[in-house]
């Protein structure tokens, strides 16, 4: 009796403590946020190519594995964040596709390089260092990283399929060039920069900014308004455009203005 009873003892001190971790875990979760950080977090380093994400929510916990085991969702440490390091002042973070448009037309006649990157892309992480290091030695030009990750559809309309991948604009040019290179073909970078960021004596016009087939497609997806910047012709072209990928021809329902049936 006196073992049974024991054993009952000691199942509800485990419980106890289990409660107790449990309770603990969630109150760092809620203060600390971000800062917590999976365990698995530090083989990170063990492989450049690609990220892994452990989702623990169906393994069996223990007691002495419980506060690892409860962090469901990945964590990045703010240690982690490779692409925030070493940035320089002419290196902006684009937060969206009306961000990245008017940081183009804002630019006037200064190069603008656009680098599309991913927080697991290998080559993306060993590349940015010396990527830190021309946007330093180049102050006149204006580095714009973009996320792939956080703006996807925005990188899609793009046609982005490939990391690292950059692109040059320059003034009423527009863009200049766009390719992909590693840390190994870097020489490709250096000098698409020796050549497109030379001095002029006057500038050529308005910054161009993205192509208008760009354009139509990040208004249509509603990322993208049509301002008073946007030329009229352009203007006029891309609501034309956006009616007509909006009709559904095959509807006998939509019709014009003065009840004209639109047929196909």
């Amino acid at each position: 009796m006196f073992a049974q009873w024991r054993k009952d003892s000691t199942a509800k001190v485990q419980h106890r403590i289990v409660r107790r971790i449990w309770r603990a875990n969630r109150s760092e979760s809620d203060n600390e946020g971000d800062d917590n950080v999976d365990q698995s977090d530090n083989e990170d380093d063990e492989s450049e190519d690609h990220m892994e994400v452990d989702d623990q929510k169906n393994l069996p916990i223990s007691t002495t594995k419980f506060s690892v085991q409860a962090q469901a969702s990945y964590c990045v440490s703010k240690a982690m964040r490779w692409w925030e390091k070493t940035l320089k002042p002419n290196m902006i973070e684009i937060r969206s596709a009306q961000h990245l448009d008017d940081e183009l037309k804002n630019a006037f006649d200064n190069l603008v390089i656009v680098d599309f990157y991913s927080p697991g892309c290998g080559g993306c992480k060993s590349l940015h260092p010396k990527i830190c290091q021309l946007a330093e030695s180049n102050p006149d030009a204006i580095f714009l990283k973009v996320n792939y990750e956080e703006l996807k559809p925005m990188c899609h309309a793009l046609n982005i399929h490939v990391l690292p991948f950059f692109r040059f604009y320059r003034g009423a040019e527009g863009r200049v060039c766009s390719f992909s290179c590693t840390i190994s073909t870097i020489k490709k970078f250096k000098d698409a920069l020796a050549k497109h960021n030379t001095e002029r004596s006057c500038s050529l016009g308005e910054a161009k900014g993205l192509e208008e087939s760009e354009m139509i497609k990040l208004a249509s997806m509603g990322q993208l308004s049509l301002d008073s910047r946007v030329p009229t012709s352009i203007k006029d072209g891309l609501l034309e455009e956006l009616m007509l990928e909006k009709m559904d021809f095959s509807n006998s329902k939509n019709v014009t203005a003065n009840n004209a049936m639109l047929v196909s």
